[in-house]
């Protein structure tokens, strides 16, 4: 564990600083740490805990963010900032994707952890944003460092599947909901980590899976990563074009659930910016997106913006053949449960909730899994498939089982939540598989 703790090291200095060099570094000195950070960023230091600081060490990462400063005080411009933020961003992802799947054995705690990279990411983004080198950066150049090193250390920078595969694509989220709670950890993420670069054989086929993290962020959704994430894989006659796409995030307590259907009603719950605001489900920017069906602007008491076709889409996974694989330890079920507004009371008329799909005209209020960001990556992710015209590919939202936490809160983990969490991580993984096998 301690050679490659130095390896790590090593590697992340790579092509970038040498380590005496770095260590000559001063990282107090180009940083400015009044500059403003997100919310997001801010609770790092939350007062009274040091689970985020805990949580890098324990899984191996400690290194990390320290070498990240010094090589940032380091470079000599902006496009050099760029792409060392983009290399060690990739390396960050590969290397929480390695300790995942077990191929390397780094930290202290268990390998199904995606806490690790979520604090450790979040660290990097706050650094980016408080960087403050001898020359400019102007806001648009500061938002494109920030792009760079987010999404290769999200896994999107890298999702290529290689010729002769059956190519699925998945999508996972970051732990949420941490104000109440700065334990939390996602099986969906840490799922995305178990799926990463897997290859599996069906018969005489080889299915590859590839997978990213979102954000949970309204904004990070406005500007358009599911779609950065998903697009390139959907486009005709891309060279990989996927065969299967799925978004995955954590649901109710002790189930499975395949949503049948997405709606493009957003909900406004508090992000993990602390941010969010009710209304239709905006179009991404360099992207195709539906025309307009209802007039040029509906008034939803909110805010006016254009109205989005569809009110609501619905799965085309494989969700039979997935129930059918008889995995566990919990049930798997196609959720038909929507929520709506009769046409043309949005959003101030009465909510009707229905098992029987959506009603004519209706207006969405929520898909089955509601109309929080798990909805809507279903639901950003298929409206694109279907504008590309990628309708031979099957897509959809699996909600996996939520995770209960030690009731001692000074208690980061326990073995009680240790397995709770690898068995349902394990099921999503054959879940994935089951839907994997179905097509190609």
């Amino acid at each position: 564990m301690r050679a490659f703790a130095i390896s790590l090291v090593t590697v992340l200095t790579a092509g970038v600083v040498s380590l005496p060099q770095a260590a000559a570094a001063s990282p107090a000195a180009c940083f400015d740490r009044a500059a403003p950070v997100t919310y997001e960023e801010g609770r790092i230091d939350t007062p009274g805990t040091r689970v985020p600081y805990e949580l890098v060490e324990a899984g191996g990462l400690g290194a990390y963010p320290e070498i990240l400063r010094k090589s940032l005080c380091l470079a000599p411009s902006v496009s050099a900032a760029k792409r060392l933020l983009a290399a060690q961003g990739a390396l960050l992802w590969r290397t929480a994707v390695a300790r995942a799947q077990g191929k390397v054995a780094i930290g202290t705690i268990d390998r199904y952890d995606d806490r690790p990279l979520y604090w450790t990411r979040l660290l990097g983004t706050r650094d980016i944003r408080q960087w403050a080198p001898r020359f400019a950066v102007g806001a648009g150049e500061r938002a494109a460092l920030l792009r760079a090193y987010e999404y290769a250390a999200r896994g999107i920078t890298s999702t290529t599947f290689g010729p002769g595969v059956t190519r699925v694509l998945v999508s996972g989220f970051d732990p949420y909901q941490l104000n109440g709670e700065i334990r939390r950890s996602n099986p969906s993420g840490a799922s995305a980590l178990q799926l990463d670069g897997r290859t599996f054989r069906d018969g005489g086929r080889t299915v590859r899976v590839q997978s990213v993290v979102l954000p949970v962020t309204w904004s990070g959704f406005d500007a358009g990563i599911v779609e950065d994430a998903f697009g390139p894989h959907l486009v005709r006659g891309a060279r990989e074009r996927a065969d299967l796409i799925m978004t995955v995030s954590q649901g109710n307590r002790g189930v499975m659930n395949i949503e049948q259907w997405a709606g493009a009603w957003r909900g406004g719950s508090a992000d993990n910016n602390n941010e969010g605001e009710a209304e239709l489900i905006p179009p991404a920017p360099g992207w195709p997106q539906p025309h307009p069906t209802a007039p040029p602007a509906t008034r939803t008491g909110l805010k006016t913006i254009p109205s989005l076709t569809p009110e609501f889409i619905e799965t085309t996974l494989p969700y039979q053949e997935m129930i059918d694989a008889g995995t566990g330890p919990w049930p798997v079920a196609l959720n038909p449960r929507v929520c709506e507004w009769a046409a043309g009371t949005r959003p101030a008329g009465p909510v009707t909730c229905t098992d029987d799909g959506p009603s004519a005209g209706a207006q969405a209020q929520s898909g089955g899994g509601g109309n929080y960001l798990s909805n809507e990556s279903m639901y950003r992710s298929n409206r694109l498939r279907r504008e590309l015209g990628a309708t031979d590919i099957p897509g959809g939202h699996l909600h996996i089982s939520a995770l209960v936490y030690p009731a001692d809160p000074a208690v980061v983990i326990d073995d009680a939540f240790a397995a709770d969490r690898a068995a349902t991580i394990e099921q999503t993984v054959a879940l994935v598989k089951a839907a994997g096998a179905t097509v190609g």
